[in-house]
């Protein structure tokens, strides 16, 4: 055992808190100033360019310069760590960051304990202020419950200005005090410690403030008491703000330290008593001869200063020669006194929150004097100037740093400096005690000291630690005068933090209880963001002709080299090591040199077997009372496992005579299967060794029974003459069953041999099936090779259930047998279902075996009824067999569907249908619910984006040979890859065999409503993929019976689509019109596309769910069954039962709300403009959006308000012309049609929008009289006959095309400029043309119509118009100038 540096704790984002503090060394800044200062010096280089090569750095150099320079910011700021590790402090100039430990998982998974922020802000007052010291106290627990562990950490900060602040962990100011006018230079505290001797004076809790010119130190008690008080006040005052307590007073003494010239660190020693040669001696010093002296020695406190003039002044002041002063305590919270008193104490009492305005000119507070106290003595060195000073644990000696870069040695006591270590420049030190452990003590028979026995005093030994930035190197050296027992190479931007104190607020009696673990010593690095601590044993403080152990590791040392060696020759290295082991003392130390010798990979297994068996020799020739029994003990076990390993590597080398390979009626025999199940389980494994083929990646073969001896020996334990096996991962658990069994289950080595063999040495037949079984459960693609392998494992599991203590014939007869629990445990839970199903058969026909011999034994017996209890118990494990193997069977099945797919996809595929599905197991589906088999094959069916029609075809009999039905299956299947289909017959057998095993659980509509409810879960990870929630829509309307259907779709709503729907609705309520994509993306979290058919999908649920809830009265709700092999499956309930939970809606808010989707979709589909959605609907209507669907809300009912019923008409009125629009374009654009647009979009849009002007209560004859003038208007004549035949007042439709056909003639005759037309124009009436004249072509979509079609279209208004019409007579004139232009 070494020193060593132990990293304990990382810094979540160091960075972060670098940028906080220090904004100036931020990169960004560092390259900005970079950039700066070379434009500000190329002014003058103009034109000196044979000198720019030479001064110019390089940008490497800069960048690496300006790397290191954002490294040393730790440098520059106040650090302090709690040494409960509950808190870290770290401030510059004004800020500060408080940091917390949080455990958390680091990138490789293993949890480690982070720095997290937990607060970070400014906490000057006074202006211009700064922090010039830090300190985290944690304060002991009051609670009895929790005596002696830390309670709250209060965090203590020193300023320039003079004031000294106490706050919580939080950042909240508890008080406030201004002890001194100079700023502070240093803050330390000194907390209670047990006195290790009777004759060590008890020291007390102290805060100690370091100034200029003097010092004050508050009394422990007297602090604790006051932060208890004002953090109790600060709580009271969050809850109520009006109870206010007042906290007991600071008591604290202060020394004007004088004779010298500057002070910078100090160290309060406590309080001394001379001896009286001592008080002799000083009293002569100070009085001369006739000085008079005290009976008894006064007490002292003393305190020990570094600066210049003297270099370590020392001060001692008499106990009672100040009296302490009492300072007013005031908290920094709000209470109930007058505005008056609060600002005139606001200042020196620290009462007002550092948020608050202060006034521009405030009282400060009254600064006692200080009590002069001279230097008594110090080391005078005019030219050397101290920086640090640091006291050691036991208060004896203490480490002083100047700026010649020495290290001093202090003996505090004497006053003098006893060693010094050179080139340590801006070194930072710190202290470690260690404390012997009694049971590593060394005992001789001879040694009558006190530390010679177990029972006497544990030692105590301090080591030095000294960081020297310089270098980048953490020295550990044993004081007084040993050597250096450590050093780390640790970078040059670390920072060593030394605490030098507990937990304060423990007396003699608390801090004998629980000890927290606190840390002595800590180093950080913020290159590497790690937060570390130094181990040091406590054999490293004894000098090598007293420490026999120290000898024992300087001996293992020697012994790890050797091992480490790169030699040729095996028997030198034995040799030396057996001789170095010899050497070796203690035992336990002997037993480390063996477990190293054991784990070396170089040794050889002789070398390894010779060097146990001489160490094992040795130890017994020794007398017994000098034998260690755990060490022999240790010896011997090992020798036994090496062995052991021996005689296994024997039998796996030797070759034996390898049988006729079985025929497949031997192991249909063997298994006890007839022809027909044989020939089955023969399919059902090769359909599975094909799909899993496709699966699995194929590795280079490995060496399958290879284990070399360092790791058998790590894998294995001996315990009271057994051998176990150590909690192993399962690949070593495979590794270490290959070598026991993989020869003998491929048949190349004997399997009675190996069993013997195993169980002489120990193994208990339970560790050897578990072995067996790993194996072969993991080797399953072997197994499935390899045939013959089956009747090799049938071998082994009987040799194994002959074994003693396999099968307890004397347990009750009426419980299950543990050893085959055990197989079938390890079946259950494999996910490797072939090698499952092969093992459980096997185990079936060994059971069915050993029912056979005790029958035989029965029935040969004079007195009948002996092997009646061993009968019935095994007959109850064949009926466990017979389930499990049914069991198996389904889940080979199961997962060789889940297996497949198919061959060619060329569409696109989402990153979320290529996430690799998960292995089944039994156990998996015995956990998952009575909806987990309906839930895998819908995971599946959504990975290879299945449509619904194969989940029905599957259903429907092989024999269904109708080419017809094929091709629509085909091209109903894959609509848009019609090359996909080439492993289609393939999967719809692997469906259909799924069907059959699974009646239940994959009954058509349990599982089109897992499908449907799949795909609407990954449409809500990726809104973007619209066709998922298509697809969804497309399956729950698959589903037949209305009450499943009723709750998937109400599901469906409640947790997917409203809360979208309604962002949806308000943002396109909001712009009034279509929103773009960017908005879309903004509020709704999808495309503009996507939430089209997003609306789109959204009516069409409602319009389901409205009709499930019709059909639901005429058919009753189904009952869900499972099967019989699968009645013991538990865990979450099933989505089908969820849905037959839900409670009925109420049909008209379903409408009302169907009405807004597929207002929504219209405008988003056709991209209208100028129309706020909800302003179609009253008060009442808006009001009604979005609540639950199974409520009863008020809704609209009477007549409407005609505004509203007006803006619903122009509403229609725009959808009717969107829609003509669109269908016109898509004609004339055949390339890019509406279809190609949205291919999943097969609307009747004139029947949609008629359907809604019924629901807006609208006069569909209006909507229809529209549509057939905007399909004349844009010239599709032959569309508008047809629909012309659907409107009702032909009369006013007629009168509406009059008008158009006159646009259609004025066209013709006023725009085209014919000689022709103005001919005919003359032989016109004049009540026609001036009809014509005031007509407007540029109304018209498409003026260009045939003279032909418009005449058809004058024939059909005249034949609709009546004679006593108004416009009859220009109808006919219209007739004859049409007949006229045509001629």
């Amino acid at each position: 055992m070494s020193c060593t540096l132990v990293p304990f704790g990382h810094f979540q984002d160091l960075e972060a808190a670098r940028d906080f503090l220090c904004p100036h060394r931020r990169q960004g800044s560092a390259a900005a100033g970079r950039e700066g200062a070379g434009k500000s010096a190329n002014w003058e280089d103009d034109g000196w360019g044979a000198w720019d090569d030479a001064e110019i750095q390089e940008p490497e150099e800069e960048e690496s310069a300006s790397k290191n320079q954002r490294n040393y910011w730790l440098q520059d700021c106040v650090l302090s760590l709690s040494p409960t590790n509950d808190l870290m402090v770290i401030a510059n100039e004004q800020k500060a960051v408080f940091l917390v430990p949080k455990w958390k998982h680091s990138d490789k998974g293993k949890e480690e304990m982070q720095y997290a922020v937990g607060w970070s802000g400014s906490l000057n007052v006074e202006e211009g202020e700064c922090v010039s010291s830090v300190l985290c106290i944690p304060l002991a627990s009051q609670k009895r419950s929790s005596t002696g562990r830390p309670d709250w950490t209060c965090i203590v900060v020193g300023f320039t200005s003079g004031y000294v602040r106490f706050y919580t962990e939080s950042g909240v100011l508890l008080l406030a005090q201004l002890l001194n006018e100079d700023p502070v230079l240093q803050l330390k505290c000194r907390t209670y410690e047990i006195p290790r001797h009777p004759g060590v004076t008890e020291q007390n809790e102290e805060l100690s403030i370091l100034y200029p010119a003097a010092i004050v130190t508050i009394d422990g008690f007297s602090l604790f008491q006051s932060l208890r008080a004002c953090r109790n006040q600060v709580a009271r005052a969050a809850a109520s703000g009006n109870e206010n307590v007042q906290p007991p007073p600071l008591a604290y003494k202060k020394w004007g330290l004088q004779d010298v010239d500057t002070i910078v660190d100090h160290a309060s020693i406590g309080i001394t008593t001379l001896s009286p040669f001592d008080q002799m001696k000083t009293a002569s010093n100070i009085g001369g001869y006739n000085a008079a002296i005290k009976n008894s020695p006064p007490a002292m406190s003393q305190y020990v200063t570094v600066g210049s003039n003297p270099f370590t002044g020392f001060f001692f002041a008499l106990e009672g020669s100040s009296q302490p002063l009492l300072s007013h305590v005031a908290l920094a919270v709000a209470s109930k006194l007058t505005s008056a008193l609060f600002n005139a104490a606001s200042g020196w009492l620290g009462w007002k929150s550092r948020h608050e305005e202060e006034p521009a000119q405030k009282q400060k507070p009254k600064v006692e004097p200080a009590t002069p106290l001279a230097v008594r003595f110090g080391l005078p060195d005019s030219r050397r100037h101290g920086e640090r000073i640091c006291l050691s644990p036991c208060n004896t000696l203490a480490a002083v740093t100047d700026d010649f870069g020495r290290v001093i040695l202090l003996d505090v006591t004497r006053g003098l400096a006893v060693r010094m270590w050179k080139g340590y420049r801006d070194a930072e030190i710190g202290w470690i005690q260690t404390v012997e452990d009694l049971h590593e003590r060394e005992t001789e028979k001879m040694d009558f000291s006190p530390f010679g026995h177990a029972q006497g005093p544990s030692r105590v030994a301090q080591f030095l630690v000294i960081y020297a930035p310089r270098r980048g190197i953490l020295e550990v050296w044993s004081t007084q005068q040993g050597p250096r027992v450590g050093a780390f190479n640790v970078g040059k931007h670390c920072r060593l933090l030394y605490p030098g104190y507990k937990i304060m607020g423990l007396n003699n009696v608390t801090s004998q209880g629980w000890q927290p673990q606190t840390y002595q010593i800590c180093l950080l690095d913020p290159v590497s963001g790690s937060v570390k601590t130094i181990h040091v044993p406590f054999h490293l403080a004894l000098s090598d002709k007293k420490s026999e152990r120290a000898k024992d590791m300087h001996l293992v040392k020697k012994l790890n080299t050797l091992l480490k060696a790169k030699t040729s020759d095996p028997d030198l290295v034995e040799a030396e090591a057996k001789e170095l082991i010899l050497d070796i003392k203690y035992p336990a130390t002997k037993k480390q040199a063996l477990e190293s010798i054991l784990t070396s990979e170089r040794m050889p297994l002789s070398s390894l077997t010779n060097i146990t068996q001489t160490l094992m020799d040795n130890l017994k020739k020794q007398e017994l009372e000098c034998v260690d029994e755990a060490l022999l003990q240790f010896c011997a076990n090992k020798l036994k496992l090496l062995h052991l390993y021996e005689l296994v590597n024997k039998l796996n080398s030797q070759k034996i005579q390898e049988d006729t390979p079985p025929t497949d009626n031997d192991l249909a025999k063997l298994l006890r299967l007839n022809e027909k199940d044989y020939f089955r389980l023969q399919t059902l494994l090769e359909n599975y060794k094909q799909e899993n083929t496709q699966m699995a990646v194929q590795f280079a073969d490995e060496k399958d029974c290879g284990l070399s001896v360092k790791t058998f020996l790590e894998y294995l334990e001996y315990e009271k003459d057994m051998i176990n096996v150590k909690n192993m991962e399962d690949g070593e658990y495979v590794a270490l069953g290959s070598f026991f069994f993989w020869k003998c289950l491929r048949g190349e080595s004997s399997t009675e041999e190996m069993c013997h063999t195993l169980e002489s040495a120990g193994f208990s037949p339970q560790i050897l099936l578990s072995l067996l079984l790993n194996l072969w459960l993991s080797k399953e693609k072997d197994i499935l090779n390899k045939p013959d392998s089956v009747s090799c494992l049938y071998t082994m599991l009987s040799l194994l259930s002959k074994m003693k203590v396999a099968i307890d014939e004397s347990r009750d007869s009426r419980l299950v047998s543990p050893w085959w629990q055990q197989m079938r445990t390890a079946c259950i839970q494999s996910e490797n279902n072939a090698a499952a199903l092969l093992s459980a058969h096997v185990g079936h026909s060994v059971t069915a075996e050993i029912i056979d011999s005790v029958t035989e034994k029965k029935f040969s017996q004079v007195i009948v009824g002996l092997g009646t209890d061993l009968w019935e118990a095994l007959s109850v494990d064949t009926e466990y067999w017979k389930l499990l193997l049914k069991q198996l069977e389904d889940c080979l099945i199961l997962q060789t569907l889940l297996h497949s797919k198919v061959s060619k996809r060329t569409k696109r595929i989402s990153s979320l249908q290529t996430e690799p599905l998960g292995r089944l197991s039994v156990k998996k589906l015995l956990e998952s619910g009575k909806g987990g088999v309906a839930d895998n094959v819908a995971k599946w069916v959504f990975k290879q984006g299945f449509s619904p029609v194969v989940l029905n075809l599957a259903k429907r009999k092989k024999d269904t040979a109708n080419t017809e039905e094929s091709a629509d299956m085909r091209s109903n299947t894959f609509p848009e890859e019609p090359e996909a289909d080439s492993g289609l017959e393939t999967i719809l057998e692997l469906l259909q065999l799924a069907y059959e095993q699974f009646p239940c659980s994959l009954e058509l509509d349990v599982l089109h409503a897992h499908c449907c409810w799949e795909y609407v879960v990954q449409w809500n990870k990726d809104p973007e993929e619209a066709c998922f929630l298509i697809r969804s829509i497309d399956h729950l309307r698959c589903i037949i019976n209305a009450h499943v259907q009723h709750g998937i779709a109400l599901m469906m709503w409640n947790t997917f689509i409203v809360k979208r729907l309604s962002s949806a609705t308000y943002l396109m309520d909001k712009v009034g019109k279509a929103p773009k994509d960017r908005l879309c993306r903004r509020d709704v979290g999808m495309s503009d596309t996507a939430m089209t058919s997003f609306l789109g999908c959204c009516s069409d649920l409602l319009q389901t769910l409205l009709e499930a809830d019709v059909s639901s009265d005429e058919m009753q709700a189904p009952v869900l069954d499972t099967e019989d092999a699968w009645l013991s499956v538990e865990g979450p309930i099933s989505i089908v039962e969820l849905a037959l939970e839900q409670k009925r809606i109420h049909y008209p808010l379903v409408e009302h709300q169907f009405v807004l989707c597929t207002v929504l979709y219209v405008i988003m589909r056709f991209s209208l403009k100028s129309v706020k959605p909800l302003s179609l609907f009253d008060s009442k209507g808006k009001n009604a959006f979005f609540k639950d669907l199974t409520s009863i809300q008020l809704l609209p009912s009477g007549d409407m308000d005609p505004n509203v019923l007006s803006i619903r008409q122009q509403f229609l009125v725009k959808v009717v012309s969107a829609v003509v629009q669109t269908l016109c374009s898509s004609q004339k654009a055949k390339e890019v049609s509406e279809e190609e647009s949205f291919p999943f979009e097969k609307k009747d849009w004139p029947s949609l929008v008629v359907d809604l002007a019924q629901h807006l209560q609208i006069c569909e004859d209006v909507v229809r009289r529209h549509y057939v003038c905007e399909l004349y208007n844009y010239g599709m004549d032959h569309l508008g006959e047809e629909a012309f035949l659907q409107v009702t007042d032909k009369e006013v439709l007629a009168s509406q095309l009059l008008i158009l056909t006159g646009q259609r003639l004025a066209f013709a005759l006023f725009h085209m400029q014919t000689k022709e037309g103005m001919e005919l124009l003359v032989r016109l009436p004049p009540t026609l043309c001036t009809w014509l004249k005031a007509m407007d072509p540029q109304d018209l979509q498409n003026p260009e119509v045939p003279i032909a079609t418009t005449a058809k279209l004058v024939n059909k208004v005249i034949e609709h118009l009546p004679e006593n019409h108004g416009q009859y007579s220009l109808a006919l004139n219209l007739i004859e100038a049409v007949e006229a232009i045509s001629s």
